[in-house]
């Protein structure tokens, strides 16, 4: 049975994701787009549906290479025999799990087994090929496919080299991935490879959104029916990308909006140049997808819209996006005059840069009527931490991602073992010692870092909680080394509070971290009480460790009747006795000393610095010597 995608032209409300979406497939070459937004907002929707509008492609029937006419793989047996066909382009989804055999490819094991044959079995890469690659949540994507992917963007070839095998065969494909930033970033490099990034929210207009659940109800209660309803839509679209594919190769960007591009990159001081050549890329293909064959100013201003705000130089804790007065600033200041119009452009569409107030009522396309109208791409102003998964090979637990010969292994690889058998020994399997191989794993080893801090007091705890907020600042902002996470407890008056829940995320950070209260009490047994109950929740995920920043002073019990320190030291024995490597840093000033903060740290199992000899940066560099290595 089909599964049928919702029609992208009754999407409602994402114009820029849809213009972001259709310039990919005006100029598939151009490098794919990012799609961020919160969960809910029709990010793989608008992904898959976008599968359905793009114009066919040449190809044989049968080809796993997707191979076009004249560009015939080496290793196709099927382009010589079959029979030539237009097919809809191919949409490939990317599983997080993937095994690198099923991305890149691998030996037929089936075929080894019936005659010892070394025949290479396509993988993902070659089914994307001249089609789009789509990975959902792609932020989450383990790093050795993450290393695959930019191997294979960077050289447009997917090299395999496999049980005695060497096959190279082209993968040029469109990359759209989807993402929540919650679950954290992208690292620096895959990010850059998206030429195009979108921020999608879900709308703030009540008519816009309850046009958005009567479509989905309408899509749901009949798909075919809803489909065949936009079908006319959907036709008009299909032709006005192909025509923009047509038109593509004519369209022309002189040298002075080439020297724009430059000027608009150093100004927001983006230092990948592949930005100057997507924002090329883009601005023509905005133009041709209006039918005109020269760019205009108003091409470039939305080109930076999408290219810029995912590769400009951001300050820690500085949220994404564009500062848009100032690129209207620079647009006015170092636009040359407007070119004169051709034939193919006298519609003047994209003459007129649409104000913040017309971006914001092009919201949603209207049902669809006997004649179905132009889609006219408008120039929309949508107002808009790089990371790394560290990974421990060899780690019993996780996923797998290739095989080794092991003739004593912990966990067999079935299918390599049995591939080693029928390649040693055509037509008689007989597995030995020497076949066997063991599966390698890959698992997570990044750590969670919680801290627990003691905001009772005034100037002093400000000063605490500010040392605090540098280190997870400082922390944060190298996350692309190391995939770590980072968690905060702030205790003051009667109680505790997950000031910070674990994140990755220097944007949820910097939310969560915005307001600093102190002041108060010191409950310091809530404290412990709550990091105990944290550490234990996310103990599955990673290592942990525990920095705590107390003078150690506890004057609130959680029992009515209790005794606050006691309690204190009976918590700290019971996150001792669970293994949580600890940190504790005397915040305890003046001329008395009681030298509680020491008496904790033993009980932990714990070093004890105090914090007068640390600034933030000093402090993130203390924690990192004491994580578990990776």
């Amino acid at each position: 049975m089909k599964i049928m995608n919702f029609p992208f032209s009754a999407i409602v409300g994402q114009p820029q994701l849809q213009r972001a979406l259709m310039l990919c497939a005006v100029d598939p070459g151009m490098g794919g787009v990012l799609i961020r937004g919160d969960k809910g907002t029709a990010k793989s929707t608008a992904a898959r549906a976008l599968a359905d509008v793009l114009p066919h492609i040449d190809t044989v029937a049968g080809c796993a290479y997707n191979c076009g006419a004249g560009s015939v793989s080496e290793h196709c047996d099927t382009c010589a025999s079959g029979a030539p066909r237009l097919a809809p382009v191919p949409f490939v989804t990317l599983p997080l799990g993937a095994t690198e055999d099923r991305v890149i490819g691998s030996v037929d094991l089936a075929r080894a087994l019936q005659g010892g044959q070394r025949v290479f079995q396509p993988g993902l890469l070659a089914a994307a090929h001249r089609g789009v690659l789509y990975i959902d949540e792609v932020n989450l994507l383990a790093d050795h496919l993450v290393d695959v992917l930019l191997d294979v963007a960077a050289m447009g070839v997917n090299s395999v080299q496999r049980e005695g095998l060497s096959i190279r065969h082209p993968a040029r494909f469109t990359l759209v991935g989807t993402m929540n930033l919650e679950e954290g970033d992208l690292r620096p490099q895959l990010l850059d490879r998206f030429a195009l990034m979108v921020e999608v929210a879900a709308p703030r207009d009540k008519k816009v959104r309850s046009e958005v659940v009567r479509r989905r109800i309408a899509f749901e209660a009949d798909p075919a029916a809803f489909c065949a309803t936009w079908e006319e839509q959907q036709q008009a679209l299909h032709s006005q990308l192909a025509e923009a594919q047509r038109l593509l190769p004519q369209v022309a960007l002189d040298d002075a909006m080439l020297d724009l591009i430059s000027h608009l990159c150093c100004e927001f001081e983006v230092a990948s140049l592949r930005a100057d050549i997507v924002m090329h890329k883009a601005s023509r293909a905005l133009a041709a997808l209006d039918g005109r064959l020269q760019v205009t100013p108003a091409d470039l201003r939305s080109a930076a819209e999408l290219v810029l705000p995912h590769r400009r130089r951001r300050k820690p804790f500085e949220q994404p996006g564009l500062d848009h007065d100032r690129l209207d600033e620079l647009m006015r200041d170092a636009s040359p005059p407007p070119p004169a119009q051709d034939d193919a452009s006298e519609s003047g569409d994209g003459e007129q840069t649409p104000s913040d107030e017309q971006g914001e009522e092009q919201v949603f396309a209207a049902a669809p009527s006997a004649a179905a109208p132009r889609i006219v791409v408008e120039s929309t102003s949508g107002h808009s931490s790089a990371g790394r998964r560290s990974e421990a090979m060899g780690a019993t637990r996780g996923r797998v991602v290739r095989a080794v010969p092991d003739q004593q292994p912990t966990s067999i690889a079935i299918g390599a073992t049995l591939l080693s058998a029928a390649m040693r020994e055509p037509g008689h399997v007989q597995v030995t010692r020497a076949d066997l191989h063991q599966q390698i794993r890959v698992g997570k080893s990044a750590n969670l870092i919680l801290f627990v801090v003691d905001a009772s007091g005034s100037m002093a705890a400000q000063r605490r909680m500010e040392a605090v907020k540098g280190a997870v600042l400082a922390l944060l902002t190298d996350a692309y080394q190391r995939r770590d996470t980072v968690a905060v407890i702030s205790f003051r008056g009667q109680s505790a509070h997950l000031l910070l829940a674990p994140t990755g995320s220097v944007e949820r950070a910097q939310q969560g971290l915005s307001d600093l209260p102190t002041g108060g009490r010191t409950p310091l047994p809530h404290a412990l009480h709550l990091a105990l109950d944290t550490l234990e929740k996310s103990a599955h995920r990673a290592p942990a460790l525990m920095v705590l920043l107390t003078d150690g002073k506890a004057n609130v019990p959680l029992a009515a009747d209790g005794d606050a320190w006691r309690e204190s030291l009976d918590l700290a024995g019971k996150l001792a006795e669970r293994g949580v490597p600890a940190l504790v840093l005397d915040t305890e000033s003046g001329y008395l000393r009681l030298g509680r903060a020491a008496q904790l740290a033993h009980t932990l199992g714990a070093e004890c610095l105090t914090l007068e000899q640390l600034s933030a940066d000093n402090l993130a560099l203390t924690i990192r010597a004491r994580l578990a290595p990776t």
